[in-house]
């Protein structure tokens, strides 16, 4: 399978399975509350378990590589409710319910000293955990706003029912693709905005670089680095860790202020922010392992 084969069926695979889970989680939550909608997960996400084999290979090749073991289906199974809980508990921060949940803020002081010194600062995330957490907190908490870059078509369905939970939800969404599309993050930039992008899947023809993670050499796209570079402003790693229950930490990382990279140099610094990156996930993903929601074969364009 070539790159953008490659590319096209997880963007595929993960429509399907997001949308299916979060239209079930959107009714359960609004219906009958986060308690009872929990008891639920559990037998939702056994279903999931048995009927996706492709997810669930992918799974227990992904676990085995963090967790440094055979996985079993328990820890499959552990995997798939970390994941629909994350999507569960959206509904709730997006309607600003932030008194439900328990969440640890780490390394916020490095965020807050870089944005003293100049407005607005880039995180990097990647599909591990959830990124709606930070936006809770952000609003809820620290009177910051986030918005996201990303490609807006691949999640329209998503954006679709999240906007019909909240009709706020996809105001911060900065679609990328379109001339406009940077000018648009800058503007955010300059007027305060925390604005993220994740940066652990490559698009359809998108360009990418090998890296070394979990043991094997695997591909990361270049261009969220690019986008950086472009916008000159501190870059932090970002994650939002589920522990359980109602509980999440996320952590913040500097990875590099481009803001004070020459442009001769910018390239190099781009791919040394991205190899960076890629060892503050890897170590995140070992520490977390069941917060790391890929599940399909994420190595195999890099064989």
């Amino acid at each position: 399978m070539n790159s953008g084969q490659h590319a096209a069926a997880w963007l595929h695979q993960r429509e399907r399975s997001n949308l299916a889970i979060l239209r079930l989680m959107v009714w359960i939550s609004l219906t009958l509350g986060r308690r009872v909608g929990r008891l639920l997960l559990y037998g939702i996400a056994l279903y999931f378990l048995f009927f996706s084999p492709q997810a669930r290979r992918a799974s227990r090749n992904y676990l085995g590589r963090s967790l440094g073991r055979w996985a079993e289906w328990s820890d499959g199974y552990r995997h798939v409710l970390t994941f629909a809980s994350t999507i569960h508990d959206r509904v709730y921060l997006l309607n600003d319910r932030f008194d439900l949940f328990d969440i640890e803020v780490h390394g916020s002081e490095a965020l807050h000293a870089a944005l003293a010194r100049q407005p607005g600062a880039l995180l990097v995330g990647a599909h591990l955990g959830s990124f709606e957490v930070l936006r809770a907190v952000a609003r809820g908490r620290a009177g910051l706003k986030v918005a996201m870059l990303m490609y807006e078509k691949n999640a329209r369905k998503i954006n679709a029912t999240l906007a019909a939970i909240n009709p706020s939800a996809g105001q911060d969404i900065i679609p990328l693709g379109r001339l406009e599309s940077m000018l648009e993050a800058r503007d955010k930039l300059d007027k305060g905005y925390l604005v993220g992008m994740l940066a652990d899947r490559a698009l359809v023809d998108e360009a990418t670089q090998e890296h070394d993670f979990l043991g094997q050499p695997a591909a990361f796209p270049i261009g969220p680095f690019r986008v950086a570079a472009m916008l000159r402003r501190p870059v932090f790693f970002m994650t939002g860790l589920y522990l359980g229950g109602n509980r999440y930490r996320i952590h913040f990382e500097m990875l590099a202020d481009f803001s004070q990279v020459a442009s001769p140099d910018r390239e190099a610094a781009m791919r040394a922010v991205q190899a960076c990156y890629v060892s503050r996930l890897e170590h995140y993903c070992r520490q977390a392992p069941y917060n790391w929601f890929n599940f399909f074969d994420f190595w195999r364009k890099a064989r």
